[in-house]
């Protein structure tokens, strides 16, 4: 199965997270590195999807700075502050972001012009600490909803297993 890359883009939404959860977890298991983690789940999430930009930020300076950590898609942010942007309100507020336009967004920076809308999920470790953000890009506006919130948050979830 790991071998596999998906294409969900025609599925219900609903039923493409189903199918995903089970192909990560399937990829990963045996797997406690959260590198690997990040780079399995930024692979999978972009391509079942077909995203712009599929990737997470890494804290590096607890309540301060993230570094860009794995993704697929184009060049992203090298670093982003807390509080700075909707990668780094996630970071400092700790909550998901559901961004309907990236534009309207206070602050939002623009790492590809072409991005429009966005959903940004804290990602927690084994002691409860952040260890990261998964941030997921679109070209089109208000791609992400409470569908995408609910199941990406439950995917996060295995960085504190």
């Amino acid at each position: 199965m790991a071998e596999i890359t998906l294409n969900l883009t025609a599925v219900p939404k609903a039923q493409a997270y189903e199918e995903l959860q089970q192909h990560v977890k399937a990829a990963l298991a045996g797997i406690d590195d959260p590198i690997a983690g990040m780079a399995t789940m930024s692979c999978l999430i972009h391509h079942a999807f077909g995203h712009l930009w599929t990737g997470f930020y890494r804290v590096v300076t607890p309540g301060k700075l993230l570094r860009v950590g794995p993704y697929q898609g184009t060049l992203g942010c090298l670093e982003i502050k807390f509080g700075k942007g909707v990668c780094g309100t996630a970071a400092e507020k700790g909550e998901t972001q559901v961004v309907a336009d990236v534009h309207a967004f206070p602050g939002h920076i623009a790492c590809d012009a072409r991005s429009a809308s966005e959903i940004v999920v804290p990602v927690y470790g084994k002691n409860r600490e952040l260890i990261a953000v998964l941030d997921i890009d679109s070209a089109s506006k208000s791609t992400f909803d409470e569908v995408d919130r609910r199941e990406l948050e439950t995917m996060m979830r295995w960085f504190q297993e």
